[in-house]
């Protein structure tokens, strides 16, 4: 039998999220917080004329996706 303390059965990592009732996978909430600030980024780069310097910006645009995510999920949400 494991003697633990009730902080540490409960870890900092959350196994799901609670969004209005609807449990959800951190992983998703992370994709979809990165998806939105690669959407914002997009736009920031249409806006100052910066993206016409890429050969196809759409693949930017995932790139930039996938990079937010990670830096949503590793920091901001640890999934």
């Amino acid at each position: 039998m494991h003697d633990r303390s009730g902080a540490e059965e409960m870890s900092a990592v959350p196994h799901e999220l609670a969004l209005g009732g609807v449990y959800m996978p951190p992983m998703l909430v992370a994709a979809l917080v990165g998806a939105g600030l690669a959407v914002i980024a997009a736009k920031l780069l249409n806006r100052s004329r910066l993206s016409r310097h890429f050969h196809y910006p759409p693949l930017v645009f995932v790139a930039l996706t996938i990079l937010f995510t990670v830096l949503v999920g590793t920091f901001v949400i640890p999934a």
